[in-house]
């Protein structure tokens, strides 16, 4: 079961992608967009999916702390929306309240300097949240 995680912001889409048996995510890209074009991100998520045999599409859903939906939150309902008009692939909404967090220590960890932290933050985000969503199916 092969999955692609998608972690969306207002300029940038991470992008993750499981092996063929869905036990591991990899980072693919950190695609850059203009501020809230969610066409061009929803098209570069259709392009992977003519070159990927992906079985489920998990979309970080970034509610706020106290478990209410936000702007950041229905910007991803928005975006899971153009996608389903497109494909008929499965797309799983997936709480990622902590993950930008927890990806941004893991890359000071490794001494990553600030401008390559920034430039990669949302796919290391995107793999956080596809591999919380593939072992909570294990």
């Amino acid at each position: 079961m092969k999955a692609l995680g998608l972690d969306l912001g207002n300029a940038s889409l991470g992008i993750a992608i499981s092996d063929q048996h869905g036990m591991l995510a990899r980072g693919v890209e950190n695609f850059r967009f203009k501020a809230d074009d969610l066409v061009a991100a929803k098209n570069k998520v259709l392009d992977i999916l003519q070159l990927e045999s992906v079985h489920v599409i998990v979309l970080g859903y970034p509610k706020n702390m106290d478990g209410t939906i936000g702007k950041q939150a229905q910007q991803s309902e928005h975006f899971k929306n153009m996608l389903r008009d497109n494909t008929d692939i499965p797309i799983v909404l997936w709480d990622e309240r902590l993950t930008t967090k927890m990806a941004s220590s893991m890359m000071i960890d490794q001494n990553l300097k600030r401008k390559k932290r920034k430039k990669t933050l949302d796919q290391s985000s995107a793999v956080i949240l596809l591999q919380s969503y593939l072992d909570s199916k294990k």
